[in-house]
């Protein structure tokens, strides 16, 4: 994952940034809000509920289970 400012409002992010927190250590300011786990696999996309940022997990992301 690329460093993000925590501005951004839309992140893609691939099967290897599973499991997927927000704020992410690639954001500048990573420690904004407390952390927060979101389901991308599920709908493909995901919302953080502290800063509004969406995730959508890269088309074709091919996601391994447990």
């Amino acid at each position: 994952m690329t460093q993000h400012d925590n501005t951004e409002r839309f992140i893609e992010v691939g099967a290897e940034d599973l499991p997927l927190h927000c704020p992410t250590p690639a954001m500048i300011a990573w420690n904004s809000h407390p952390r927060v786990f979101l389901d991308v696999v599920k709908t493909g996309e995901a919302l953080c509920p502290y800063c509004g940022t969406t995730f959508k997990l890269k088309a074709g992301a091919v996601v391994h289970g447990h």
